[in-house]
């Protein structure tokens, strides 16, 4: 049995349109805490996106064992260094997630997607992608636009961007897996789910 351990809509649907077959359920984590705390402890954004990814695989796992519990957790930077430029999380509300397309607008970020499976309490399987993020500059009118078109979708999701939505109009240029970019390195845990007969070969 392969458990997500996540509501992500957007993940629900890579895994299904894939015909994964899972089920999914909210591994009750205080995310902010739990960022704060691996901050604290000085990791980059590839190594928080892992750490918090194999924490919801871990909280999920204690109630399903003999599960494969898959966690996964994406975060975003932007500046000096891919992993070492400043962290930028999910919108606060409106008047935040105007701030960050701002701070976005014409420059290039970096979106780390990490999956970790878990089986018993005990990590089997990692990855994390990296995906190279251009961004063009963006009037404010059009931020607004923007916004006003898909603000109740792109409020949950880190940058302020759906890829597979309206957010496609935001960039110059995109480097990377498309499913990276949605949250899910999707085809690595297709080739682990094979190996694992899990899914046909």
């Amino acid at each position: 049995m392969i458990v997500l351990a996540s509501q992500s809509a957007s993940r629900r649907a890579l895994l299904s349109a894939a015909q994964v077959p899972f089920e999914a359920l909210s591994p009750g984590v205080d995310e902010d805490a739990a960022k704060e705390a691996l901050r604290a402890d000085g990791l980059d954004a590839r190594a928080l996106a892992d750490a918090l990814a194999e924490l919801k695989a871990l909280k999920v796992s204690r109630r399903v064992p003999g599960a494969l519990v898959l966690g996964c957790d994406q975060t975003l930077s932007i500046g000096d260094g891919a992993e070492r430029g400043e962290m930028i999380d999910k919108a606060i509300d409106r008047a935040d997630a105007e701030r960050i397309l701002r701070q976005l607008s014409g420059r290039t970020h970096h979106l780390h997607s990490a999956a970790v499976i878990i089986l018993n309490g005990e990590p089997i399987w990692r990855h994390v992608e990296r995906a190279r993020m251009t961004m063009r500059p963006l009037s404010d009118a059009f931020i607004t636009a923007y916004l006003d078109s898909d603000w109740d979708k792109c409020r949950w999701c880190v940058g302020c961007y759906r890829i597979e939505g309206p957010g496609a109009q935001l960039f110059s240029r995109v480097e990377g897996s498309q499913f990276a970019i949605q949250g899910l390195p999707l085809l690595p845990l297709l080739d682990f789910l094979r190996v694992r007969g899990v899914l046909k070969a």
